[in-house]
């Protein structure tokens, strides 16, 4: 699986570039995004504007990841997804279980704001 990183301050940015996301490429998906769990940065923000496809079972996978990701205490969170790719997560009724966002600038303000209440939180307990 083809991916571009990009790390910021606070948030790794991972551009997925594939068309499709498939069932056969979940292993890899899981692979190089928990990875980055083990990171002193552990927030993700994951573009999909190159992907027009999405099966099922890696739709599912992501949500699983996303899962994973907070209950890590780290932000993931899918910018940029294409109409048809939308439309597909919505349909598998995936799509309100995804923290997704139009833009990487907006995905960026959310981690941020996580990020800011994680540190909150912490203070109170």
């Amino acid at each position: 699986m083809q991916v571009k990183t990009d790390t910021k301050e606070k948030f790794h940015v991972i551009t997925v570039k594939e068309p499709s996301l498939t069932a056969s490429m979940t292993d890899d998906l899981t692979e190089c995004l928990m990875a980055f769990l083990q990171k002193e940065v552990k927030n993700l923000v994951l573009v999909l504007k190159e992907t027009t496809h999405v099966e099922e079972a890696a739709a599912k996978k992501l949500v699983e990841l996303q899962q994973s990701f907070y209950e890590s205490g780290a932000s993931f969170v899918i910018c940029e997804l294409q109409a048809q790719v939308e439309e597909a997560l919505d349909k598998m009724e995936l799509l309100e279980l995804l923290n997704v966002t139009p833009t990487e600038s907006e995905a960026w303000d959310i981690v941020q704001m996580e990020e800011i209440e994680r540190e909150m939180f912490g203070e109170d307990s």
